[in-house]
């Protein structure tokens, strides 16, 4: 045990330019290489690739894109995956994805491999926004999700809200442990005066979306929002980072509505998402089925407050340096409103404050707590010292 576990974690749906999954993923492994384990990381890509990095090892073997998704590929080939993962010969397998990975755990079950599922969707949510009624999205998920209790050893959620779904089933496996955000990288110090006069101008409140462009995710509810603002005499502007399928939509609807909306694409820069943050008035959180909501979070340690929809984990995330919205326009409108009145020293420095209860370093603790066997109380406690 001198090189510590070899922890294999394994991935769908996540590209260059995905957020939350994808910054999850590179700062959990990193803390994993710096306790002085082994983590790899297994996703799909184009092409095969072994690498060595901040996270430790990478590997990516072909997928397809998905169709319709915006650039996500898949892991398919169940049969290279299993080759790979024989190969790699883990301690512990991590996996992050519950639908067409869900194999994996009865592959390291055969083997006496422990094997946790960090679920970082809700399957109810996302059922009921491709248009099921509830009743048969609960009955779907109820089944998809009591088979993928069954098939791991521990299902690890990152709230009690993305937990719920699990705990109604009395699912026993169930673990919470969370996740964090970069406090030394996002910081209200890179505001920038210049990049705000880029945008907004004087005068103007500057309202910004770090979200990827797809329909789970509600985009166009910050347009709505935009909307009802300037209608009620708000002098508001909308900034946009992040791609996915639907931004030549939203794109042509601010033309079309003669709505002040910058679409700045993917920022991969960290500094520069960091300055766009903390030079911002609001951030918009508008997707219902959020489990943690990296983007909020990060927009807090920048010291910028966040208006989220009340239906998702968001607002026990956010707590007094947000506000809960109506999934509306107007709900999302109202919740702005709300903050802008607020002395601007006290929402920046509430913001920040609640941001420094979720360091990385926590969330490496419970996940590897996790790994490491402990009991879901010793778990459960770790994920609790970021609350």
């Amino acid at each position: 045990m001198s090189q510590g576990l070899r922890i294999v974690r394994i991935a769908n749906f996540v590209t260059p330019v995905s957020g939350g999954l994808r910054t999850a993923l590179r700062h959990l492994g990193a803390g994993y290489l710096a306790a002085g384990h082994q983590p790899v990381l297994v996703v799909p890509g184009p092409d095969h690739r072994d690498e060595q990095s901040d996270q430790g090892r990478v590997v990516t073997l072909p997928g397809p894109v998905l169709p319709g998704s915006g650039g996500y590929r898949l892991l398919t080939d169940r049969r290279a995956v299993a080759r790979l993962l024989t190969e790699l010969a883990p301690d512990r397998l991590e996996v992050s994805d519950r639908t067409t990975l869900r194999w994996t755990g009865d592959w390291a079950r055969r083997r006496g491999i422990p094997a946790a599922l960090v679920s970082h969707e809700n399957v109810t949510g996302l059922l009921r926004t491709r248009g099921l009624p509830d009743p048969a999205a609960r009955a779907l998920a109820d089944r998809l999700n009591s088979r993928t209790a069954r098939a791991y050893d521990t299902v690890v959620c990152t709230t009690a809200w993305a937990a719920g779904e699990f705990a109604r089933l009395g699912v026993r496996n169930l673990v919470r442990a969370p996740l964090g955000v970069d406090l030394a990288g996002l910081h209200p110090g890179r505001y920038d005066a210049e990049l705000r006069a880029r945008y907004a101008g004087q005068g103007r409140a500057m309202l910004v979306l770090c979200s990827r462009l797809s329909p789970e995710k509600r985009p166009g509810r910050a347009l709505d929002a935009l909307a009802e603002l300037r209608r009620a005499g708000t002098d508001a502007v909308l900034v946009v980072a992040g791609t996915g399928p639907l931004h030549a939509r939203l794109a042509e609807r601010a033309d079309r509505e003669r709505l002040p909306v910058r679409f700045l694409g993917h920022l991969a820069d960290r500094a520069e998402l960091s300055a766009l943050l903390a030079s911002a008035d609001v951030a918009l959180a508008p997707g219902p089925i959020e489990t943690f909501g990296l983007a909020a979070l990060e927009a807090l340690a920048c010291g910028t407050p966040v208006a989220v929809s009340r239906s998702s984990a968001l607002p026990d995330i956010v707590g007094p340096a947000g506000r809960p919205a109506v999934d509306s326009g107007s709900g999302f409108a109202t919740a702005v409103r709300e903050l802008l009145d607020l002395p601007e020293r006290e929402r920046r420095a509430t913001a920040r404050d609640r941001a420094e209860r979720y360091g990385w370093p926590a969330a490496v603790a419970a996940f590897l707590a996790v790994h490491q066997g402990a009991c879901g109380v010793q778990a459960a406690a770790a994920a609790g010292s970021a609350r």
